[in-house]
């Protein structure tokens, strides 16, 4: 759990717990990040590709994920690979695509048409 969520009176420890993880899927890499998890586990190398950062970039994108609860990692000889821990996650990104434009409905191609 992020640290920060601790600084919040108890009354509002489940909603801290909820904007730390739209806080962790809230940037263009990580959401890429979750993407791929959806679709299967992958480690750090087969994201730093599809993200085209460093490796120490990806690395703290999936630091933040994991202490938010996105995404879970094992380690498997000297790799560690990470999947998605809630894949209903993206209901989250198809209400943000809704709120962008209601006519998206989270094709791909729909957002390539955005404004």
């Amino acid at each position: 759990m992020p640290s920060s969520v601790n600084r919040y009176p108890k009354h509002l420890a489940v909603h801290a717990r909820k904007a730390a993880v739209i806080k962790a899927l809230a940037h263009p890499a990580r959401l890429a990040i979750a993407e791929a998890l959806a679709k299967r586990e992958r480690c750090v190398c087969e994201l730093q590709e599809i993200v085209g950062s460093d490796m120490s970039t990806v690395s703290k994108h999936l630091k933040l994920m994991k202490e938010a609860g996105v995404v879970a990692d094992r380690k498997v000889g000297l790799w560690v690979h990470y999947r998605l821990r809630v894949p209903r996650v993206f209901r989250i990104l198809d209400c943000a695509l809704n709120a962008i434009h209601p006519a998206v409905r989270g094709t791909p191609e729909a957002v390539r048409q955005l404004p």
